[in-house]
């Protein structure tokens, strides 16, 4: 009994894209070459000007407690960052900024959602989606979106799902892990079927807004209908390559904004003083930065489609954004390879790291368990050999 943990926590999985990353780190301290395409993250380097604002700030000894939901300056660059791309109005008081997207994500949750609630939640999904759902003791509502209509909803399946038990919707746009994009005229559509249901929240994750191959960004949060009942998910982790900064926020109606501030000033307070500074610089300084990675983002996007698509029985659409391709895998799903059987993704990621040397995450964790997800965060000449090693691999497959 004493080694006993909390049912919570019996009750989460462990996360599948952190787990298949430290496989792929513990094989290259044994010497292998492992192409590591498992991680959500770039692989640029924080631009200089943010650096230097994090480093002036140190100098101007930013080294005490922030207020909880971030300092004002930072907030009310978010709130200007909100005007002028979005078109969005929000108030500081509205933002609060959290320790990464993660916890902005799971605070909201937190903060709305109890014993019995339902959550609806697109499949496929970021793994920690379900999974802060199951902390916050609500029940997840899975919607079923394949390769076919582009891993995207219907409003058809999203009228089918909601009951008077919905208290939120999960949005991922663009999408992790399928890099697609909701165009406006789909969002409004979504839109025009929650306008009947005003106890359901949309939680609008949009944490890949910069990195969009399809023009500009679009927010479900414009339709006036709707907009008292979302709560945009952002930060600087993606757009600006500071996923180690830890700095993310929401803008929320003013209720569930006060909701976010009470519970985190019980359990992290402010997040770390110089990050917000830096981030604040990152909003507030030359914007470059961003089309310059998303450039080098879809010239790698159209690479790992092409090279993917000369791979027999890899079922691959076009990522509108994000950087990850989420290939249907099902041909290779019930083929073996020395007496295994490969029975779903993650047989197939794992197939992969031991034979190809190349991590990937399989798609059960996403809810796609025919899918494999890889991250084409990296050079050209990585991906090409990476994407070689896979075809090579599977062709061993009967």
């Amino acid at each position: 009994m004493a080694n006993k943990v909390s049912s919570r926590l019996a009750a989460l999985s462990p996360s599948e894209t952190l787990a298949m990353s430290q496989k792929s780190n513990e094989l290259k301290a044994q010497g292998i070459d492992v192409i590591n395409l498992s991680v959500g993250e770039p692989d640029f380097y924080t631009p200089d000007f943010i650096k230097e604002a994090a480093k002036k700030a140190i100098d101007e000894n930013y080294s005490f407690y922030s207020p909880v939901p971030g300092y004002l300056s930072l907030r009310k660059a978010i709130v200007e960052k909100l005007k002028k791309e979005n078109g969005l109005d929000y108030t500081p008081e509205q933002i609060v900024c959290s320790n990464g997207a993660k916890q902005s994500v799971c605070n909201v949750l937190l903060s709305i959602i109890g014993q019995g609630d339902e959550v609806i939640v697109p499949a496929p999904y970021w793994v920690s989606y379900v999974e802060m759902v199951k902390l916050a003791e609500g029940t997840n509502v899975i919607i079923e979106a394949g390769i076919d209509q582009n891993f995207k909803i219907t409003p058809t399946q999203l009228k089918a799902a909601l009951t008077d038990k919905t208290r939120a919707l999960i949005l991922c746009s663009p999408s992790n892990p399928t890099g697609s994009v909701y165009s406006k005229e789909e969002l409004k559509a979504l839109a025009d079927v929650l306008s009947d249901y005003p106890n359901v929240i949309v939680i609008a994750d949009e944490i890949y807004e910069h990195i969009n191959y399809v023009g500009k960004h679009e927010s479900i949060a414009q339709f006036e209908n709707i907009k008292e009942r979302v709560v945009i998910i952002n930060g600087v982790s993606k757009g600006y390559a500071m996923t180690g900064w830890r700095l993310g926020w929401i803008a929320a109606p003013q209720w569930i904004a006060s909701a976010c501030n009470k519970l985190q000033g019980q359990y992290t307070s402010g997040p770390n003083s110089i990050a917000q500074k830096a981030a604040e610089a990152a909003y507030t300084g030359p914007q470059n930065c961003i089309a310059e990675m998303r450039v080098a983002f879809e010239r790698r996007r159209n690479l790992m489609v092409e090279l993917a698509r000369e791979i027999p029985g890899l079922k691959v659409n076009v990522p509108e954004g994000a950087f990850y391709l989420f290939p249907d895998c099902s041909s290779y799903i019930g083929k073996s390879f020395e007496g295994k059987v490969i029975k779903d993704g993650a047989d197939l990621s794992m197939y992969l790291l031991e034979n190809a040397h190349v991590a990937a995450v399989g798609g059960p964790a996403f809810g796609a368990p025919n899918c494999i997800r890889f991250s084409y965060a990296t050079s050209d000449d990585i991906l090409t050999e990476a994407m070689s090693r896979v075809k090579k691999a599977l062709a061993k497959l009967n």
